[in-house]
């Protein structure tokens, strides 16, 4: 019995040694080297993990960086036009330089704007309500006010404000990796460019219904009237399906689209107030 038993561990040792000796040779028979740049390259980059750059790690883009022949398509937004000279340093490339992006939150439906007509007691994620109902106001372009995008922003730039109910984005935080903006079952989030001093305007809606429906539901709602589609002198807006919207990449920020505006669907953040014209006296006539 002891003589069994010892023999079947010694074969089982010679299997083990033979499986290992030949998977040894088929490894070296299969191994490719691997770049050494890539391992450089990943160093450089702010290793975030985010996925900002449309691929699943740092690791993942250093290596697409390392085997493509340009930059064209390839940018980190978390390391911005730094990170990607010091890459094209590396790799002795021409760096794309890309104007900055921020995220913003085109809703400005709060309290005060809508009324409370249902309340939701489901799963406390935007993509589940999103499924299941139009929102509180009754707006189905409207923000749900969950926090799915609060929850997956690894940089802390989004944080709900208790008073509106809305999200709200901190520019100096904000690297514009774009986690919110898939998280978003509404679409209602969008990387716009950024400006000097966080300068925005833009229309702060999504609601693709005709205007007297949107108004119900919402008071600042854009009614599609198209009054800063013809304000505009840059032909930074367009009109479509009820809606307008300004290309931050074609707007001057002249501002002229925002007192046009009868719903106030149109922000203006981060100028100075407005110059307020002088009223004349008008002479009293009992003098």
């Amino acid at each position: 019995m002891n003589q069994i038993i010892i023999y079947t561990v010694i074969s089982l040792v010679a299997i083990g040694a033979g499986a290992a000796v030949i998977l040894y040779f088929v490894a070296k028979l299969f191994r490719t080297e691997e770049d050494p740049r890539i391992e450089v390259v990943e160093k450089a980059l702010p290793g975030a993990n985010c996925g900002g750059c449309g691929y699943p790690g740092c690791r993942n883009f250093a290596e697409v960086l390392v085997r493509s022949e340009s930059f064209d398509g390839l940018f980190c937004p978390v390391g911005g036009n730094e990170t990607m000279a010091a890459v094209a340093s590396i790799l002795g490339r021409e760096a794309i330089e890309q104007e900055p992006r921020v995220a913003v939150v085109r809703c400005n439906g709060t309290p005060e704007f809508r009324s409370l007509k249902t309340h939701y007691e489901g799963a406390p994620t935007c993509a589940i309500a999103h499924s299941l109902y139009a929102g509180e106001g009754g707006c189905p372009y409207g923000c749900l006010g969950l926090g799915d995008c609060v929850a997956v922003c690894k940089f802390d730039a989004i944080q709900m404000n208790p008073v509106t109910g809305l999200p709200e984005v901190m520019d100096d935080k904000c690297t514009a990796c774009g986690a919110c903006v898939d998280a978003c079952p509404r679409g209602i989030i969008e990387l716009r460019k950024k400006n000097k001093k966080d300068r925005k305007i833009y229309v702060s809606c999504i609601n693709e219904e005709k205007g007297a429906t949107a108004k119900k539901n919402c008071a600042v709602a854009c009614i599609g009237c198209s009054l800063c589609f013809k304000a505009c002198p840059y032909e930074a807006i367009t009109m479509n399906n009820n809606l307008a919207f300004i290309d931050s990449d074609k707007c001057k920020l002249c501002r002229k689209c925002v007192p046009v505006c009868p719903t106030n669907a149109i922000l203006e953040i981060g100028f100075p107030p407005r110059k307020t014209e002088p009223v004349e006296k008008v002479a009293d006539s009992s003098q």
